[in-house]
């Protein structure tokens, strides 16, 4: 089965830390991050072992906009790109006609690359290097397809990830800053399903 997508990436940013070197006040819990939220397309691949149990691989490519909050507010630190691959073992239940709820569970790998820094100044402060590590997180999902025929039909997704990187930054090429940053998206989704 493959699997074409409209999928919304929604950040749950609550919980990011931030410690800036020699400066309190603009550190954690004074002070956070936010992350943008995102529309892309996406492609899935689901194999089944059996009538009910499948394996998913869902592949996509996003980039995100990276700003401070609370004390950081209006500061622009920056963005990145993400190759998020999940990998998700599922359950089908068949017992519905047309309709095929699936709920699942996984691994995520998430790489992250071309980060750039904003270099943009507010109040004098100007986010010069930017680095965030590759992370590996769990995935949950449940969806369904609704099946028009036997080949094509509709699907809806919903995954959540945990996905909480380390960061490091340089501002004003001087002052370090490092922390955590709580992604932890929500994936929701909507698309068109092939059965071969």
């Amino acid at each position: 089965m493959i699997r074409l997508r409209v999928l919304g990436i929604l950040p749950d940013t609550e919980g990011s830390s931030v410690s800036v070197a020699g400066v309190p006040s603009l550190s954690s819990p004074s002070s956070g991050l936010s992350i943008s939220d995102q529309v892309i397309p996406e492609l899935d691949i689901t194999y089944f072992f059996t009538r009910n149990v499948a394996a998913e691989l869902i592949l996509g490519v996003t980039s995100h906009h990276i700003s401070g909050n609370g004390a950081l507010t209006g500061l622009d630190i920056g963005k990145a790109w993400l190759l998020p691959p999940t990998l998700t073992l599922q359950y089908h239940f068949t017992d519905f006609g047309a309709l095929k709820p699936y709920i699942g569970a996984g691994i995520n790998y998430t790489a992250f690359f071309n980060q750039s820094a904003a270099n943009t100044s507010l109040a004098g402060l100007a986010v010069t290097d930017l680095r965030i590590s590759n992370q590996f997180g769990a995935a949950v999902q449940f969806g369904f397809d609704y099946m028009l025929d036997r080949h094509w039909g509709l699907n809806f997704d919903v995954k959540k990830l945990w996905l909480r990187p380390e960061y490091s930054a340089t501002v004003n090429n001087a002052i370090a800053v490092t922390g955590r940053a709580n992604i932890d998206p929500w994936l929701v989704s909507g698309g068109v399903t092939y059965k071969f």
